[in-house]
Order: structure tokens, then sequence, then C-alpha cells
């Protein structure tokens, strides 16, 4: 499945950047982010709860940020597993 939304944030790209690498606001930025806890700069645990169709499943797993070019871009990556739900797998290029 491959999902492409694009979302403008009318502030300064240093101040965006920044806060897209809080971990508070990263949360907020995950759709269905539970839980989100830093291990590092660039390494992240994550919950998400996703539906697809009548199916809900929570999925738990890492998240990296790599590819950093502050404070134009990087690239979240993510895997999780979400027991008889299966696996997800996401990677998320934010400029």
């Amino acid at each position: 499945m491959d999902l492409n939304e694009e979302i403008r944030i009318p502030a300064p790209r240093d101040v965006v950047f920044a806060a897209l690498n809080d971990v508070t606001v990263l949360r907020q930025a995950i759709p269905g982010c539970e839980e989100l806890v830093a291990h590092s700069a660039t390494e992240y645990t994550a919950t998400v709860a996703a539906k697809v169709g009548p199916l809900k499943a929570r999925f738990t797993g890492q998240v990296q940020l790599s590819d950093l070019v502050p404070p134009r871009s990087y690239t979240l990556a993510g895997e999780g597993k979400g027991g008889p739900a299966g696996h997800v797998r996401v990677v998320s290029h934010v400029t």
C-alpha cells in the first residue's frame, strides 16, 4: 500500500525541523501513535494503533531517523509487529 500526503506548516524551516525532532511533537505527527520512546537522537520504539478496513491492530516496533540534512530533511523509517494482524513497514521522507 502506498500512501502519499503533504502537509505544509507556515513556520520557519529551522523551527519546524527542531519541532519534528522533539519526541513529543514527533509522536503527535505520526498517525495513531500512542507511545514514542527515544533511545537516542535518531532511534525510537513506538506503539501505533491502526485500522485497515474492519481490522484494528496495535503495532509495536522500531523507528529510525536517517539521511538527516538539518534543517531541510530526513527519512523516517519504521517496522513493527501487530500479532495476528501481521507486520508493518513504513518509510516517510520529511522535507
